[in-house]
């Protein structure tokens, strides 16, 4: 699976676990070796990070004689370096959203002709709800590469007649994605002759007369009952409960996903209407990379009604270097601090636009970013000029350290308090301040970026990087 969140090795996992660094550290030198004695050496080149890991994790597999390898593709699926399986047990794929368009295209039919890339001629796949014209790409595409393509049923339609079905991943749009592992998984242990796989129950729509037929919903096994409750996946929907602050931890980057993960955090954190008595601060913590449309992604976020808004790229100190596992060389520090005050002034005018009705919105920001050096330090606080900093909703720090910090005013026993002087020299720095040491209750969503995510939780949760 990709990105990994505070380690590489979670990309090559064995019974869900990912692979020791003994293990990692061995066949990462034996495959590189191997690569280096026999390439080409005309064009002599290894393969890139993405692909190098791909490869390994094959290799990995094979020599540890795994029974069941789940591969999920990088981006796409058509041209994708995971896409070498000849003929996979079975495909499946999950909701479509606008994602990596300068690869895949910039419409939903498109990125659907890139996912339908993954068929294969006799290997069942399946899939959940669809718009339309997407819906009717991956059919065609079906048809050309002779694969049969299923729709899977609603979650619904598996508990009917028996109990509820308890997901460990929080969210209405993980009910989808759990009816598609269901299919899958049924279909891989069909594969293997497997007895008792839970009755297929009688469909209560009609089967026929579908552009993309209709799979029989079945009674799940006790085992997938127990597989669904038990599912942990980091950074997705993912509460951390330290104390007074509150940490919600989502890495949705996408239109769709953005959406999904409000509803999400509004259910979760946002149960009552924000009390205006200093109890509770609400603090949106955001970043995104690529070409993705961050005002699309921020004026989802308004409804959440957040107090503040902290911008930061995604390295977790000034300096990169102390973790090389989170290290994105394909990113310059200036570029990564110039998109989060674009975030900045984009949130400011969303805010503006909405009417400013939120008690601590600032007068007006103008255009414009200072960075501030502090002596002290050699930090920086990324502010804008304002008539009244000490009251500005939206603030930007040079990493995601500084940013925990300020958010959380020493009240995170797993954080360091923010220094008193030195680390955020300007009056921006104590913006909130009081209100953020005093309140009964910060909560606080991570959002934007999976690898935001991650830097936040191996700042959160340290036992990560073991």
């Amino acid at each position: 699976s990709s990105p990994h969140l505070v380690q590489v090795r979670e990309r090559i996992r064995i019974n869900g676990q990912p692979i020791s660094k003994d293990l990692f550290n061995k066949y990462f030198w034996l495959v590189y070796n191997r690569l280096e004695e026999t390439k080409d050496p005309v064009h002599a080149s290894m393969p890139a990070y993405f692909r190098f890991l791909t490869i390994m994790a094959f290799h990995v597999f094979l020599q540890e004689k795994v029974d069941l390898a789940v591969v999920e593709v990088g981006i796409g699926g058509a041209y994708d370096c995971t896409n070498i399986i000849r003929a996979p047990v079975v495909c499946g794929v999950s909701a479509l959203g606008i994602d990596h368009t300068s690869i895949l295209g910039d419409t939903m039919e498109k990125i659907a002709w890139q996912k339908g890339g993954i068929f294969k001629p006799g290997v069942p796949a399946f899939t959940v709800a669809q718009p339309e014209q997407p819906l009717e790409v991956l059919r065609e595409r079906a048809q050309e590469r002779k694969c049969p393509l299923y729709l899977c049923p609603e979650l619904d339609e598996f508990e009917e007649g028996c109990r509820a079905l308890e997901l460990g991943l929080a969210g209405a749009h993980q009910r989808s994605n759990a009816a598609l592992a269901l299919q899958l998984a049924r279909t891989w242990l069909q594969r293997r002759g497997c007895q008792g796989l839970g009755e297929l129950k009688p469909p209560s729509t009609e089967l026929t007369g579908r552009p993309v037929p209709l799979a029989p919903a079945f009674h799940p096994t006790d085992a997938m009952i127990q597989g669904l409750r038990d599912t942990e996946w980091l950074g997705r929907t993912q509460v951390l409960s330290h104390g007074p602050v509150t940490w919600y931890l989502d890495g949705a980057h996408t239109t769709s996903s953005i959406q999904a993960c409000v509803r999400w955090f509004r259910q979760a954190a946002l149960n009552q209407d924000k009390l205006h008595d200093g109890s509770e601060v609400r603090v949106l913590l955001f970043n995104a990379t690529g070409d993705r449309d961050m005002a699309a992604l921020l004026k989802l976020l308004l409804p959440c009604h957040f107090d503040y808004a902290v911008f930061c790229p995604n390295f977790t100190e000034v300096s990169v270097a102390n973790n090389a596992d989170q290290q994105n060389f394909n990113v310059t520090v200036e570029n990564a601090l110039t998109r989060c005050l674009e975030n900045q002034r984009t949130w400011t005018r969303l805010l503006e636009e909405k009417g400013g009705q939120d008690p601590w919105l600032p007068a007006p920001l103008r255009v414009g970013g200072l960075l501030q050096p502090a002596p002290a330090r050699g930090s920086l606080l990324l502010v804008p000029p304002a008539p009244r900093p000490l009251n500005s909703s939206a603030l930007v720090f040079p990493c995601l350290a500084q940013a925990l910090r300020w958010v959380a005013q020493g009240r995170d026993p797993h954080l360091a308090a923010p220094a008193a002087s030195g680390a955020h020299p300007h009056p921006a720095a104590s913006s909130g301040a009081v209100l953020l040491r005093e309140a009964a209750a910060v909560r606080v969503l991570v959002t934007g970026s999976l690898h935001l995510v991650g830097g936040a939780l191996r700042l959160l949760d340290p036992a990560l990087s073991q």
